[in-house]
C-alpha cells in the first residue's frame, strides 16, 4: 500500500508582523530618524524626476517612490562596515547608506541640520545620476550603477540577478577575513526568477555566508504581475527550499522592516547565514519616469490608490502624531529641512539660462577621459622580479611538466598571500581537480579551496564580489565553452566594473580556462574563448606555452590588479620544459611576446599549442620563418613593438590559431597589423585558423574543423612564393 508522508523544509519560513505596541516600544529618536530618512528619499527622488523632465538626466530614472520604508528599515540595522548592493532601482538604498555613513553620532533631525559631509552625500549621488564629474563614479554609472566603497557600497548592478552573487562574494570575504560584517543584496520580484539569483543563494547557503537577500516584492517586473511570473508568489519560500531561513514582512511599515532585518541579522550571528527577507511593497510610479503604471494599462488606478492609502511616509507621520513624538509643526519642519538639502544639491549642479535650467559646462566629465580606467597601468608590478628562460643558467634548471608547474606556482603563491583562494567545480577532489592544478593547495590549505556547484555564472559573480572586498580569487573554468555560461558575470560585470564605477580600485581575479579542442569532446566542450575575452578590454589574456612561462605569467597574473584569464591548453599539460630548480617566485611580463625562432622569410604569430606546431612545420618545410610566441593575447596589451619590428624585417605575416574562425583573434589582429605596418607588407596578412564549424567528436571532422599542420604548411608556402 502506498504511504504518503508530508515533507517540510529544513529551514524556518515565517511572516513577521508588528502592531502599535512595537511602534510604542521603539525609541522615539530612532522613529524620528527613520521618518526623516524616508522623507529625504521621497523628496530626493521627486527632484530627480523634475530634473529628468527638464532634460537634465541623461538616461533612465528608476524611482523607488512608495518603497522608502524598505530602504530605511533595512539600513537601520547596518553599520558603515556592512555592505549593500542593489539593482537598477537603488536610489533609496544607496542614499540611505551614503547619508548614514556621513551622519555624526547623536544627530537629531529635529534640531540639527546637515553638515558638509551629509550634504555632500546627497549632492554626490544626485551628480552621479545626472552623469556629472562630481558624481561618485565621475558620471559613468548614472542612475543604475552606483558605488561608494567607503560607505559600504561596492557597486550596484543593472543586470537582473547580477548583484546577488556579488553580495555573496562580499560575505565570503567577510567570513574568511573575520570582519564580522554583514552584506545585503537588494532586488525585486522579477530578479527572483533569474537563474543567477538561485545560484548565488545556493552558494551562500552552502558556505553559510553572512548575507541577507532582501527581495522588494512590489508585484511588478516592469508590467508583468508576480502571478504571471511564478506559480509560488510567496518569494520568501525560496530560502527554506535552499536550506536557509525566509522571513516575510510588510514593506510599507518601517518598523516591520526594521524588526525583520534585526531578526535576520540575529539569525546570521547566532546560527549562520544566509537569510532571505521578502518585503511586500509597491512602487507608486511606472518602471521608469514620473508617470503612474496605470497610464500604461497594466494595472488599475484603483489598485494604485489602495496602495497609496498605505504610503509608508503618510502612515508613519500619522502614527508619530498619535504617539506624540512629532506634531504637525515638527513634521513640516523636517520636510522643510529636507527640501532645503535637496534643493541645495540641485542648485549646486545647475544654473539658470533664460527661463530654463542647464548644467554648467565645468561639471561635465572630460570626453578625452572616456577610455581611462578600463584597466590599470600595471604599476603594481613595478618592483617584481622578471625573468626569461635565457636569464637562468642551464645548470640551475630542471625539467618540469607543464601541469606540475601550475600546481607548484599556485601553491607557492598561496603560501605567500593568504588572500588567494581557489574556486571551481571539483577543485577539492580528484587529487587536484580535473587537471591536477590544485593538488598542492588542496594538501596544505583545503579551507581555501572552495568547491563550487555547477553554476559558473554564479560563482564567477561571487569571485568578483570577493575580489572587490579584499580577496584574490583564482577561478577555474573546466572547459572553455563554459565561459559562455558565465558570460554575464565575465563580460557585463568583471570586465566593466572598474570603468563603470570610475576606477581607482583593484579587480584582482585570475580565471583559469582549460582548452582542449583536440580531444574529441565535441562542440560544447572544445572551444577556445580567447577571442571572446579580447572583445572586452577590461580583461588581460595570457596563454603560456612552456612550464617556465606558466610560472612567470601566473605569478604576474596573481599580483596584477586587473582581471586576467589564463588559457591552459590541455595538449601542453604533459609536455616538459626547463624551469629554475628552486625558484617559483619570478614573473614574466604581461604584454611581452617572445621570439622562439628567428627568421627572415616571414613572421608567424602563434600562441600555446600552436607554437610547437609552428616549429615542427617550419622545420619540415625548411622555410626560414620567424616564430613569435605572443604569450599575452589581449589586443590592447599585446607586444606590438616586437610584432611590428618582426614584420618590418620579414614583410610577410601569418596569424596562426587552432580555434574556429568565428571565435578567433585573427580578424582583430589583422586590422591592427594593417593599421600599424601596412607600408611594410609585401603580401596580404594570412590567417591560419579553424573552419566555420565548432570542434566535433568525429576524428577526421575534428581535424578539419581546427587549424593544424596542413593549413599552416599551405600558408607558409604561399608566403614564401612556393605556390
Amino acid at each position: 500500500m502506498v504511504h504518503v508522508t508530508s515533507l517540510q523544509p529544513s529551514a524556518p519560513w515565517s511572516r513577521l508582523d508588528v502592531d502599535d505596541a512595537d511602534w510604542n516600544a521603539a525609541e522615539a529618536s530612532a522613529l524620528v530618524r527613520w521618518y526623516h530618512q524616508m522623507v529625504l528619499i521621497r523628496r530626493f527622488e521627486e527632484k530627480i524626476l523634475d530634473l529628468a523632465n527638464a532634460g537634465l538626466v541623461h538616461g533612465p530614472a528608476h524611482a523607488s517612490i512608495g518603497q522608502e520604508a524598505t530602504a530605511v528599515g533595512a539600513m537601520s540595522v547596518l553599520g558603515t562596515g556592512d555592505r549593500i548592493n542593489g539593482t537598477h532601482r537603488a536610489h533609496h538604498q544607496v542614499l540611505a547608506k551614503l547619508v548614514n555613513a556621513q551622519t555624526p553620532l547623536g544627530f537629531d533631525p529635529k534640531h540639527d541640520t546637515f553638515d558638509d559631509p551629509m550634504q555632500g552625500a546627497v549632492r554626490g549621488l544626485m551628480a552621479e545620476i545626472m552623469g556629472l564629474n562630481a558624481g561618485y563614479c565621475g558620471g559613468r554609472g548614472g542612475s543604475m550603477h552606483m558605488r561608494h566603497d567607503l560607505s559600504g557600497i561596492p557597486g550596484t548592478s543593472a543586470i537582473i540577478g547580477g548583484n546577488l552573487p556579488h553580495a555573496a562574494g562580499y560575505a565570503l570575504a567577510d567570513k574568511l577575513l573575520g570582519t564580522g560584517n554583514v552584506s545585503v543584496a537588494f532586488f525585486g520580484d522579477g530578479t527572483m526568477m533569474a537563474g543567477a539569483a538561485y545560484e548565488a543563494m545556493n552558494i551562500a547557503a552552502l558556505y553559510r555566508l553572512p548575507v541577507i537577500f532582501f527581495a522588494e516584492n512590489n508585484l511588478y517586473a516592469v508590467s508583468t504581475h508576480i502571478e504571471e511570473q511564478t506559480r509560488e508568489t510567496r518569494l520568501a519560500s525560496r530560502g527554506p527550499m535552499l536550506g536557509f531561513r525566509g522571513i516575510e514582512c510588510d514593506g510599507m511599515d518601517v518598523v516591520a522592516v526594521h524588526q525583520a532585518m534585526r531578526e535576520a541579522r540575529r539569525t546570521i550571528e547566532q546560527e549562520g547565514g544566509p537569510v532571505l527577507v521578502e518585503a511586500l511593497c509597491y512602487r507608486f510610479l511606472h518602471q521608469s519616469g514620473a508617470r503612474p503604471g496605470s497610464e500604461f494599462g497594466y494595472r488599475t488606478r484603483a489598485e494604485e490608490d489602495a496602495w497609496k492609502a498605505r504610503d509608508p511616509i503618510a502612515t508613519a507621520a500619522a502614527r508619530l502624531k498619535a504617539m506624540g513624538v512629532l506634531d504637525a509643526d515638527g513634521l513640516r519642519t523636517l520636510d522643510q529641512r529636507v527640501m532645503e538639502v535637496v534643493d541645495a544639491a540641485a542648485d549646486s549642479l545647475t544654473e539658470t539660462s533664460g527661463n530654463a535650467r542647464r548644467i554648467p559646462d565645468h561639471l561635465w566629465p572630460d570626453a578625452g577621459e572616456v577610455d581611462n580606467e578600463i584597466r590599470g597601468d600595471l604599476s603594481e608590478l613595478r618592483d617584481e622580479r622578471f625573468l626569461e628562460i635565457e636569464d637562468v643558467p642551464p645548470a640551475e634548471t630542471k625539467p618540469v611538466k607543464f601541469i606540475a608547474a601550475a600546481s607548484e606556482v599556485i601553491t607557492r603563491a598561496m603560501e605567500q598571500d593568504p588572500r588567494i583562494i581557489i574556486m571551481g567545480e571539483d577543485v577539492h577532489r580528484l587529487r587536484g581537480g580535473v587537471s591536477g592544478a590544485t593538488k598542492g593547495a588542496l594538501e596544505r590549505w583545503p579551507e581555501r579551496v572552495l568547491a563550487m556547484p555547477i553554476a559558473e555564472n554564479g560563482f564567477v559573480g561571487v569571485a568578483l564580489g570577493a575580489a572587490l572586498c579584499g580577496l584574490r580569487p583564482i577561478v577555474e573554468i573546466m572547459f572553455g565553452d563554459f565561459c559562455l555560461v558565465a558570460a554575464d558575470q565575465l563580460f557585463n560585470a568583471v570586465s566593466k566594473v572598474r570603468h563603470m564605477f570610475g576606477g581607482g580600485f583593484p579587480v584582482p581575479i585570475v580565471l583559469r580556462v582549460r582548452v582542449s579542442p583536440h580531444t574529441g569532446y565535441g562542440s560544447q566542450h572544445s572551444g577556445d574563448p580567447s577571442g571572446l575575452f579580447a572583445l572586452f578590454p577590461g580583461w588581460r589574456i595570457v596563454a603560456p606555452t612552456t612550464p617556465f612561462d606558466y610560472i612567470g605569467l601566473m605569478n604576474a597574473a596573481l599580483k596584477c590588479n586587473d582581471p586576467v584569464v589564463v588559457i591552459e591548453h590541455v595538449e601542453l599539460f604533459t609536455t616538459e620544459g626547463p624551469a629554475p630548480e628552486s625558484d617559483r617566485d619570478y614573473c614574466v611580463r604581461l604584454g611581452k611576446a617572445r621570439i622562439v625562432r628567428p627568421g627572415g622569410a616571414c613572421t608567424l604569430l602563434a600562441n600555446a599549442s600552436m607554437v610547437p606546431l609552428a616549429r615542427q612545420v617550419v622545420e619540415e618545410t625548411g622555410i626560414d620563418a620567424e616564430i613569435v610566441d605572443l604569450r599575452s593575447l589581449d589586443p590592447t596589451g599585446l607586444d606590438w613593438p616586437l610584432v611590428e619590428a618582426s614584420i618590418r624585417k620579414t614583410n610577410r605575416v601569418a596569424i596562426v590559431e587552432q580555434v574556429a574562425r568565428g571565435l578567433s583573434l585573427g580578424g582583430r589582429l589583422t586590422q591592427e597589423i594593417q593599421d600599424r605596418v601596412f607600408d611594410y607588407l609585401d603580401h596580404e596578412v594570412l590567417h591560419v585558423t579553424g573552419s566555420l564549424s565548432a570542434p566535433v567528436v568525429s576524428a577526421p571532422l575534428n581535424r578539419a574543423a581546427l587549424g593544424g599542420a596542413d593549413k599552416l604548411r599551405a600558408a607558409l608556402q604561399t608566403l614564401a612564393g612556393k605556390h
